[in-house]
């Protein structure tokens, strides 16, 4: 049997989430390729990996554009999902993907999750409806709403920078000049570990920072430290 899919994870001490995802994961109904790219875990996350099946790629440079790039050198199917190691997925999200890839049209197109980030801080869901306007009026989902996508647009549009940040934005942003990109209108929800630790509006202030410095020609590398203890 064909391969239908291929998931592509990078990861670094992700044995405390991975596992869930890898398990949402099993509802595939068909044959599905699992790339986790790691850069230098010594938890368990690479037990954790093998143990459910997934291909193991020790990315010898870290960075998750990297380490992504990496990844989609080795996968092995025409349709490709990039998650966030960190994600959960809904239980109808096999369904939705199936459906979509299945579609002929929508290999000329990228498509995203919905965001959903746990917590049940009301500030949480204003932080939601922001990331759901921007995604439909501007058409930047970011990373940790997953992005499903054929291997020819994503060739096509010139793939993920090899940067240690913002490697998702400045992917999506050469991305919708050349195709549409679309929600699946199913929610992923990912975890709300720097929103507790920093404060809601912390993080989203620090984010915003990070988006301008970049826009103004930071290097990533640069914001990598602001991105880990934000100010």
């Amino acid at each position: 049997m064909d391969i239908e899919l291929s998931v592509l994870i990078p990861t670094r001490q992700e044995a405390a989430s991975l596992p869930l995802l890898l398990a949402d994961l099993q509802t595939w109904s068909g044959e599905l390729d699992i790339l986790i790219a790691d850069a230098g875990s010594s938890d368990a996350t690479i037990d954790a990996a093998t143990l459910a099946g997934a291909t193991v790629l020790r990315c010898p440079t870290p960075g998750r554009g990297q380490q992504l790039r990496w990844a989609l050198e080795r996968a092995q199917s025409p349709w490709l999902l990039i998650l966030h190691a960190d994600s959960r997925l809904p239980t109808t999200w096999a369904q939705a993907v199936h459906n979509t890839i299945t579609t002929p049209t929508s290999a000329d197109q990228a498509f995203y999750f919905d965001l959903r980030i746990d917590g049940d801080q009301p500030l949480l869901r204003l932080v939601e409806l922001a990331v759901h306007w921007r995604c439909r009026h501007r058409q930047e989902p970011y990373g940790d709403q997953g992005l499903l996508i054929h291997r020819e647009l994503y060739e096509r549009s010139g793939g993920y920078s090899p940067i240690p940040l913002m490697e998702d934005l400045e992917l999506i942003r050469r991305l919708k000049r050349i195709a549409q990109v679309r929600s699946l209108n199913q929610s992923i929800h990912t975890s709300g570990r720097r929103w507790e630790r920093d404060g809601v509006l912390q993080r989203s202030w620090s984010n915003a920072q990070l988006r301008r410095r970049w826009l103004r020609g930071e290097p990533p590398e640069q914001l990598i430290a602001s991105y880990d203890t934000p100010r």
